[in-house]
Order: C-alpha cells, then structure tokens, then sequence
C-alpha cells in the first residue's frame, strides 16, 4: 500500500526518528516522490537526533546511577528522551529551518558557485563584479524605466559603444527613476534625462529650474539653465555625443568596462559636483543592469 507523502511525515512523527531500516527506507520512499516533504523531513530528523544526544548528554550530567536502575529503566528513559526531543523539533524558527535552508543551498547552489551550471546567462562584461550575484525583484517604476527608454539606449550604443545599461543607469539616477524630470516653465517635459546644462554654445531650448549644486562639498540651491529635447532619443543622442566627442570625457570613454570606473571618471572630469556621485550612480547603473537580468 502506498502513502501519500503527508501521510508519510505524520508516520515519521508518530514512531519517532528515523534510526531503524525500515524508517530509513520510508524516508528514502517519500524523496522518490516529493523532494521538498523529504528535505524538510530529514531536516526535521536531524534537529530531532540532535535533541536526543542533548537531553541524553544533559542527563549523564545530572543523574547518577540508583539502586533501581536497569536495563528496563534505562530503556523508559532512551525512549521519554526520545518522545521529548521529537515534541521539541520542528518549531518555527528552529535548528530545523536552518539545518532545511543549508540542505537547499547544497542540492540547489546560487549561481557563480561551484555547483552545476546556472541555466540563467552569464552578467555582461561591463557589469561589476558586484551586480553578478542574486538579481532581485525590480520594482514596478524601475522596471517601466529601463523598459520605457531601453530602445533608444540600444540605438545610442550602437553610434556611441557607451553600453546601454549605463546610460539608463545615469538617466535613472539623474532623474530619480523618472519620478524627478526636469520641466520647462509652461509645465512641459524637456526631455532631459541627464542633467546637461545649457552653456553659452548651445542654440537650442531651454529649461530653467532650481537646483542643488556642492560647493566645497556643501549643497546649495541654484538656479541654473538646462538644455531641452523633442524627445528622449534626442537627449539619448546629446548625451553620448558630449561624452564621447569632449575631450573633458576621454578617459570616460576609455573605462566602459566597470560601471564603477565609468562612473568615477565621470565624477573626476566634473560631470557633477557631488562628491559621492560615482558611488551613487555606480551603485544605479548595477540596479539598472540587475533589472534588465529579471525582465529578460
């Protein structure tokens, strides 16, 4: 007859720990036919023997043999030691859910570890080495974000080499994930996703706003001009060509590798005056390219 692997559990519970054949054999049955019931099973038998070994350990401390002590005593006491450990094992937050986790972790290894190879593709080059480990959840604005101006980024790429990814990233920190666009005066949307001024030599609109800048490493509130689009591929494009073009961005273009280098290189050339802006916009560019990892 055939038991269904609840069934199975509650009759581990009921005759206690796994330490004879046919227990053991059960066991064997129930991974044959559900692999999380058995984990979370001989996870449980292991907690279990362990609280055995404990009470029996703390009772050898304790008690000293008696006039009344025998065989028969010594086996009432094996088996309330027993009954004990197995009413002490599996609650929550116990050794058992750790002692599960380890066994998960060892059957299903993350990816990057010596286990067998990750099904998911490999991090792109310019990722830090960082970015490469768990991707998390994006969150709905970040994944509307890099899915809203992701082809126009790859366009870009493609004229610039600058990696799409790192472009979106700065975009993303520059305008808070899009929730913080720079807006003209009339309440329109210039279209600028990166925070390039309008200096004297440009001819085209303008948005003027307050702004913070750092000056000797303290934030003020300035008023300053920016330079306004027709759309985002426009602002995409200015983008790459100042980086790429501007002899003031050369050794940004030399470190497309690392989001890490691109950024501290834009941060040395005074691209912004914060002084931890290559911290922040590394760590957005690897979020950037964590997020494009989740959608696909």
């Amino acid at each position: 007859m055939s038991l269904d692997p609840m069934s199975t559990l509650s009759l581990a519970g009921q005759r206690g720990l796994a330490i004879d054949s046919k227990s053991l054999d059960q066991l064997h049955g129930l991974a044959g036919r559900d692999g999380q019931a058995a984990l979370k099973e001989t996870a449980r038998q292991f907690e279990a023997l362990f609280m055995r070994e404990l009470l029996k350990s703390m009772r050898e401390a304790t008690m000293k043999s008696g006039l009344m002590d025998n065989e028969a005593t010594d086996l009432g006491t094996q088996l309330l030691d027993e009954q004990w450990a197995l009413k002490m094992t599996g609650l929550p937050g116990g050794l058992s859910e750790m002692i599960e986790r380890q066994l998960m972790q060892q059957i299903q290894p993350s990816p990057g570890s010596g286990g067998a190879a990750p099904t998911a593709s490999a991090p792109p080059a310019s990722a830090d080495r960082s970015s490469s480990a768990r991707v998390p959840r994006p969150t709905p604005t970040q994944a509307a974000f890099v899915a809203q101006h992701r082809q126009a980024a790859l366009q870009v790429q493609q004229e610039s080499g600058i990696p799409a990814s790192f472009m979106i990233g700065q975009a993303a920190h520059e305008t808070g994930w899009g929730r913080s666009e720079i807006r003209r005066a009339d309440g329109s949307n210039s279209f600028n996703l990166f925070g390039i001024k309008a200096g004297p030599s440009w001819t085209g609109k303008v948005a003027e706003i307050t702004t913070t800048e750092y000056v000797d490493g303290e934030p003020r509130k300035v008023t300053a001009r920016f330079r306004a689009y027709d759309s985002y591929a426009d602002a995409f494009r200015d983008y790459a060509r100042l980086i790429s073009q501007s002899p003031r961005y050369s050794r940004v273009m030399e470190n497309l590798h690392s989001a890490r280098s691109f950024a501290e290189h834009l941060q040395s050339a005074g691209y912004a005056t914060d002084p931890r802006y290559a911290e922040k916009l590394s760590r957005v560019i690897n979020t950037t390219l964590n997020v494009k990892r989740a959608l696909g």
